[in-house]
């Protein structure tokens, strides 16, 4: 008997093709099975490893980054969540080695945010500060350790990160051990209480996929007559 086939009260033991998982990441862990060291295939089960089509993270939080990750072996919805074009909001909370300073808001919003050693723009991100120290950071792009890198740029340093939503999902939709402080991993896969969100996440980027789709299909239009002026001489 195939794994495929193995029923429990007359449901198959996993989900088919088309699985999205909830992971709360604790820190010390890679998205990488290339990486060294202890990586989020280690907090499922075993046979998840070698699902076909490949469970996969759906972007990365680094190994000193916790919080929510999304993992799916849908390859056109992880496309779509990581294409820059998707847009799709991401919420982290930070605690920083110093105090803010109280431009911090105003200059993350202002869309002419420069990092180190790049040569375009963030996109606007909002700032909503927690405490002297501590923040949260909704960020819509996804660059190289992004949020690290904007608070170097006002001189401060982040001393921890945990990402809290992704989309219209977040970490409160995954039921916790002890009052959303579980020290253990915790995951899932998705069940009534997010489906609205992953619903509004796969309508977002389906969307997204249509516009980028139509906006090609005008510039193939576009070409295409202008390739028939010149044929015609005009």
């Amino acid at each position: 008997m195939s794994h495929a086939d193995v029923r429990v009260d007359d449901e198959a033991l996993d989900s088919p093709a088309g699985l999205v998982l909830m992971l709360d990441k604790p820190l010390g862990y890679t998205c990488s099975t290339a990486d060294q060291g202890k990586v989020v295939y280690d907090l499922l089960p075993e046979r998840f490893r070698w699902r076909k089509p490949t469970l996969a993270s759906v972007g990365r939080l680094d190994r000193d980054t916790s919080g929510l990750l999304l993992m799916t072996d849908d390859g056109a919805l992880l496309h779509r969540i990581t294409s820059p074009r998707s847009h799709l909001a991401k919420v982290y909370e930070t605690t920083l080695a110093q105090d803010l300073r109280g431009d911090e808001a105003a200059l993350f919003a202002s869309g002419t945010m420069l990092l180190k050693s790049e040569t375009t723009t963030l996109v606007p991100a909002v700032l909503e500060q927690l405490g002297p120290r501590r923040a949260r950071l909704t960020i819509v792009e996804g660059r190289y350790h992004q949020i690290r890198r904007m608070f170097a740029v006002v001189g401060n340093h982040v001393d921890a990160l945990h990402r809290t939503a992704v989309g219209g999902l977040a970490l409160d939709d995954l039921a916790s051990g002890r009052g959303g402080c579980s020290m253990r991993p915790r995951s899932r896969e998705y069940s009534d209480d997010v489906v609205t969100g992953l619903r509004d996440l796969r309508r977002s980027c389906i969307q997204d996929g249509r516009r980028e789709q139509a906006g090609c299909g005008e510039r193939k239009r576009t070409a295409s007559l202008r390739s028939r002026s010149m044929r015609c001489g005009l």
